[in-house]
């Protein structure tokens, strides 16, 4: 009787793997060497780059280190505040605008090795700040800098106002 419920048991499980291979199959993710052009968000096309670092902003840096004095830090968070047209409303840091939603915070201390959090908001307590989008990266080039860039909900380059969190270990 043992025997039989073993021959059952290896029959069944044989169906059972032929109809999965046979109905269901098994498929294989093939890479591809380059990902369709639809795949990408409409805002992340050309626009990672970040405009080249001007002598105002390499010589606005250098001047913010020197004036930090501060050569290591205990971790610490600093926020700034920005207004839309690149004022800076309060907190630390200068802000440096270059054109339709790229702006640059610079510090007076390196903050290459940080953790950045950027958000839209208003420099206000009124209302609800507009709907877009917005990225946040190290500065190339600029150890105490951390770069932004602002869009509206398409996907445009748009001049937003902006809270940014500034973690260094």
């Amino acid at each position: 009787m043992s025997s039989f419920f073993r021959r059952k048991a290896a029959a069944v499980t044989f169906a059972v793997l032929a109809l999965s291979l046979a109905g269901g199959g098994i498929a294989v993710a093939q890479p591809s060497a380059k990902a369709p052009q639809e795949a990408v968000q409409p805002a992340a096309r050309g626009t990672s780059n970040q405009p080249p670092v001007t002598a105002e902003s390499a010589r606005s840096a250098k001047a913010a280190l020197a004036a930090g004095g501060v050569t290591t830090l205990a971790a610490a968070n600093w926020y700034t505040v920005v207004n839309s047209n690149g004022t800076k409303a309060r907190g630390t840091g200068t802000v440096i605008k270059y054109g339709a939603g790229q702006y640059e915070v610079q510090f007076g201390y390196n903050v290459s090795a940080g953790a950045f959090l950027a958000t839209i908001s208003r420099s206000d307590s009124c209302c609800i700040p507009p709907a877009g989008e917005i990225s946040v990266a190290p500065r190339l080039g600029t150890p105490n800098g951390v770069f932004i860039q602002t869009r509206n909900s398409a996907g445009t380059p748009a001049d937003l106002g902006f809270t940014l969190l500034t973690h260094t270990p």
